[in-house]
């Protein structure tokens, strides 16, 4: 586990952090542009759908965690963090005071994870809007002030690559995996690939974000230390002794023809196929959270979720946290992940597979993503419909659930359509 900050007077590394939570007249904000327009290229972290949510920029703390571990060494220094900070809240919504921005990682090896508190962190909800300033020393030292950033640049000559398989090898480890289903103790395993976009000059994630917000506002835009995407997946909300999962499994792609995507949604309501993989996904968020509420409410049919490049089935689990004092909404999604939707059913034996044949390194993606309070309150999202950016190269991912009766074809044709969200954004 490493950490590091930003020193205050004299360097005071370990100082602790202070906090000035002020509210923002939500006509101001609004002449400023949406909140993504906000960021500069300083650390910038974002947590939107249709407008609203969470912006941040700069860093006034963040933790590094890697292994089995990554998920308890993050919550506890955020623990330490909360404990020893010094909070004027003027506001007290969730998502105010102190807040922190987290990305991890899918597996317990290889890969990072990172938990960072912004120096500033704009928000809104509905008609309430506030800015949060951090830093070390005074209070009084800290004075919010909102004005709009520079524009990035569009992606330059950006060129498209296969990334650990092409179409034909990825093909072929979809059908070992529908074999190993076949003949074993295995119901469903999720296979990802991955796309390898390389641009002239650095990518400025600023842009691919505001292109997602825009194209996809019923999901949740985020970036946080180089891991972006519009995810249509939360995986774990915590609010007031209140949660709620959205589970999606199952997947068919759009036309564009509206006569015709009906057809297609109710055709994949009915599907056996898709039932299937959304029951795994469903029964195993569930059964992860059933220990942490005292009442749950799990729907006994899915709807379909129509977003603009495909449709899912979807499932919105809910309940009440009877832990909540012990229990962060981190130490819930730490709990849930990997559900079956991004691993499979069993878990072990379906990670184990993915590690065997899907000859890649994850990072990141289908991986915990999102934001969390002093009061343990947040959303943490599952990085999908996601890229990594590392200067001028930008990773994109995709992933198919795979059952007994899985095409190859179709689910190739899946993943294609899932790519195009975050490469359509990187288009000028």
């Amino acid at each position: 586990m490493t950490t590091s900050a930003s020193p205050g007077p004299q360097g005071a590394i370990d100082a602790p952090l202070v906090a000035r939570t002020v509210s923002v007249d939500v006509s101001e904000l609004d002449a400023l542009g949406s909140l993504l327009d906000l960021l500069p290229p300083d650390h910038p972290v974002s947590w939107l759908r249709r407008g609203e949510g969470l912006v941040g920029w700069g860093c006034a703390a963040q933790v590094r965690t890697a292994g089995p571990a990554r998920f308890s060494d993050a919550a506890k220094w955020w623990e330490e963090t909360t404990a020893r900070s010094v909070v004027r809240d003027e506001v007290e919504e969730p998502g105010t005071g102190l807040v922190c921005f987290g990305t991890f990682a899918f597996a317990d090896e290889p890969g990072d994870s990172v938990l960072q508190v912004p120096s500033v962190v704009v928000g809104r909800r509905g008609d309430r809007a506030w800015m949060t300033v951090v830093g070390r020393g005074s209070l009084e030292n800290l004075e919010p002030r909102l004005s709009p950033a520079v524009a990035p640049d569009a992606p330059a000559g950006i060129t498209f690559a296969d990334g650990a398989l092409n179409s034909e090898e990825w093909m072929s480890a979809v059908a070992d995996a529908v074999s190993r289903i076949g003949g074993a103790d295995l119901e469903k395993v999720v296979l990802a690939r991955d796309l390898v976009a390389t641009a002239d000059e650095d990518v400025d994630v600023r842009w691919p974000l505001q292109r997602l917000a825009a194209a996809y506002p019923m999901c949740w835009t985020f970036h946080v230390d180089g891991m972006f995407g519009a995810t249509p997946e939360m995986l774990v909300r915590r609010e007031r002794g209140l949660v709620t999962s959205r589970v999606l499994a199952g997947t068919i792609r759009r036309t564009g023809d509206d006569e015709r995507d009906l057809a297609l949604a109710a055709t994949l309501a009915r599907s056996s196929k898709d039932l299937e993989e959304h029951e795994y996904a469903v029964r195993s968020v569930a059964d992860a959270l059933e220990p942490h509420c005292s009442s749950m409410n799990v729907p006994e049919a899915p709807f379909v979720l129509h977003l603009p490049n495909v449709m899912h089935l979807a499932t919105d689990v809910a309940g009440v946290v009877h832990d909540a004092q012990t229990v962060s909404s981190l130490d819930l999604a730490a709990a849930l992940h990997p559900s079956a939707a991004v691993g499979g059913t069993p878990t072990p034996e379906a990670t184990a597979l993915i590690t065997e044949i899907e000859r890649m390194d994850r990072g990141r993606y289908a991986g915990p993503v999102g934001w969390m309070d002093a009061s343990g309150d947040g959303e943490w999202g599952i990085a999908l419909r996601s890229g990594t950016v590392d200067g001028p190269s930008v990773r994109l991912f995709a992933g198919c659930g795979i059952v007994a009766d899985s095409d190859p074809e179709a689910e190739l044709a899946e993943a294609q359509a899932k790519f195009v969200p975050v490469r359509d954004s990187l288009a000028t």
